[in-house]
């Protein structure tokens, strides 16, 4: 049995005290939230025990689930890591390359479990679409929905693009070549939509869409690859594919079949922590370590990046305001 502390109680903490409460190899022992009345919110629903600083919660387990803002992931995880603590940290692992790398050194040093939260990649589809598709060419990604406060403490790249960057990453498996994007921020300090277009070594090219301020939810991924066409929803939790080794024969194509394949019972979360439970008690390979929550963060980054370049090449050139002018 795995004694967990849980650090944040809010909306996506609440769910991930519920996933240890309901794993029967994780404990939940205490919670710690700057809000107390949160924090008992949430151990009224979960067990465990409300603490006051995270010194009082590493005293009481043996690893530490991070739902905390962005901004303090690192020195959370890290003194969590610093503590012999095991970490599961949510999405970004950090706010910057060099803490990522720090926080990665500092597990392998200490001999913790660091597994960063990208929860995509214990989806079914992901599990899918790695077995179906070896050889991409081009992949096409959009994540939007309507707009929500939550979140906004970064950008729209960090909230929720950083999802399909990672996704997109695992699948491809080669170094990134160039990054092209543009985005704005619209309702928040930062930027709410972003476009990119992701050029690796090998030749793929990713075009990647994502948007918090849109009037619906879609979530979607297209893959044209050397084995044919796949095409994955993940809100629908459907996928179908278009290819020669698999599926329904397509009468008059000249051999191509049709695969569909849908998903109801799978937890996406409660599969997050069967992997985190088995890499801390079993010695399991960590799925997505510090090392590939880096790699994810690199990508975001180089998006972010991007943007800024654009959007100055723009100003310069006279065509869009200066966003920092008076009106």
């Amino acid at each position: 049995m795995l004694r967990v502390g849980l650090v944040g109680a809010g909306h996506f903490g609440r769910f991930h005290a519920l996933k240890i409460a309901a794993n029967p190899r994780e404990h939940l022992v205490a919670v710690l939230d700057p809000d107390p009345e949160r924090a008992a919110a949430v151990v009224a629903q979960a067990g465990g025990a409300v603490v006051h600083s995270l010194d009082d919660l590493l005293a009481q387990c043996e690893a530490v689930v991070i739902a905390a803002p962005a901004e303090h992931h690192f020195s959370l995880a890290g003194r969590a890591l610093e503590a012999g603590r095991h970490v599961l940290v949510e999405k970004p692992i950090a706010a910057t390359l060099e803490q990522a790398s720090a926080l990665t050194a500092l597990a392998r040093a200490k001999g913790r479990v660091l597994q960063v939260g990208h929860l995509l990649r214990y989806s079914a589809e992901h599990a899918a679409i790695t077995r179906r598709i070896h050889r991409p060419l081009y992949i096409e990604a959009t994540r939007i929905a309507p707009f929500k406060p939550r979140g906004t403490d970064v950008s729209v790249i960090l909230d929720l693009m950083i999802h399909d960057l990672d996704l997109v990453l695992a699948i491809v498996d080669s170094p990134i070549e160039s990054v092209d994007a543009i985005g704005a921020a619209v309702s928040s300090a930062h930027e709410d939509i972003a476009n990119a277009r992701v050029r690796f070594t090998n030749g793929c090219v990713a075009a990647i869409t994502a948007s918090r301020i849109s009037l619906k939810t879609e979530r979607r991924m297209r893959l044209f690859s050397e084995e044919g066409y796949l095409s994955a929803d993940f809100v629908k939790r459907e996928l179908s594919m278009i290819g020669r080794d698999r599926g329904v024969p397509l009468p008059g194509t000249g051999g191509f079949r049709r695969e569909a394949v849908t998903w109801r019972d799978h937890d996406n979360l409660a599969a997050e922590h069967d992997a985190f439970v088995a890499s801390c008690l079993d010695g399991a390979p960590v799925k997505v370590d510090g090392e590939a929550g880096r790699r994810a963060l690199e990508a975001a980054l180089a998006v972010t990046t991007s943007i800024t370049e654009s959007r100055n090449r723009w100003t310069a050139a006279g065509l869009i305001g200066d966003p920092t002018s008076e009106l």
